[in-house]
């Protein structure tokens, strides 16, 4: 995409409430009367990245509950396939005229923010196809694309790809895409530390983040978190057992020429 077209960005967050291990998780409260989803779109607002944030919400029944949400907090929204996440998230971005999605997990309620700005920054300079911000506690990463490298994943890729795993024919087939990777200051290089929220005990872990932080919400700076965790190994030895210490883009496996 040339230079010269205006380029319009929205931040399509993807949501639904169900999840065996934790259920509704960007409904569970952070702090009285702060859920995580109102936490990432309070961030994003604020932040200095020109997203509107839209929430692609799944279709079902037991949903109603993220549609009231989205009113509550003034964001449109879009419906579709449960399983389809990639396509829900090319439909909020169709709805929005938009010609780049940012995407972040709605069980994150925390961000890389300079990376966050610095990649949309070189994301429409370099003209990539898609800009990550990498090598950062899990959940904290933001994922640029172009709608054209969704719309491409959308129909390349295989159903896998099309489910929450958004990201994978993008990570696994970085040759066919322009891919430029941000990396964070380095005190915000640890991948030995998780910030999402997949289990109680992440939740337990991100609320004493936002209990001793909370003075600077939205906006939590990253390297603050990380020292706060590294004063508290009591809330990292309770989600030890699910970190998974790597970059996720990184270094990620390569698949074969189809």
């Amino acid at each position: 995409m040339s230079h010269n077209m205006s380029r319009k960005l929205i931040a399509g967050l993807a949501c639904r409430l169900t999840g065996t291990r934790l259920y509704g998780k960007p409904l569970q409260n952070l702090a009285p009367e702060v859920t995580i989803l109102a936490q990432i779109v309070a961030c994003i607002r604020a932040a200095p990245v020109p997203a509107e944030v839209v929430l692609a919400i799944a279709e079902s029944e037991e949903n109603t509950a993220l549609r009231l949400a989205a009113a509550e907090l003034e964001t449109p929204y879009v419906l579709g396939s449960e399983k389809d996440v990639l396509g829900r998230l090319i439909a909020a971005a169709e709805a929005h005229d938009a010609t780049d999605l940012l995407r972040k997990t709605t069980e994150s309620p925390f961000f890389e923010l300079d990376g966050m700005e610095l990649a949309w920054e070189r994301h429409v300079a370099n003209e990539n196809d898609i800009t990550i911000v990498d090598h950062v506690p899990l959940g904290t990463a933001v994922e640029i694309y172009t709608v054209d490298a969704l719309r491409r994943s959308h129909a390349e890729g295989l159903d896998e790809d099309r489910s929450e795993l958004v990201s994978n024919y993008g990570r696994y087939n970085q040759r066919l895409f322009k891919v430029e990777i941000v990396e964070p200051p380095p005190a915000c290089r640890r991948t030995d530390l998780r910030l999402t929220v997949d289990y109680p005990e992440d939740l337990i872990l991100c609320r004493a983040v936002y209990e001793e932080l909370g003075a600077s919400a939205p906006l939590f700076p990253l390297a603050e978190i990380v020292a706060f965790l590294d004063r508290r190994p009591d809330l990292t030895q309770l989600v030890a057992r699910f970190v998974h210490d790597a970059p996720i883009w990184d270094g990620a496996p390569q698949r074969a020429a189809g």
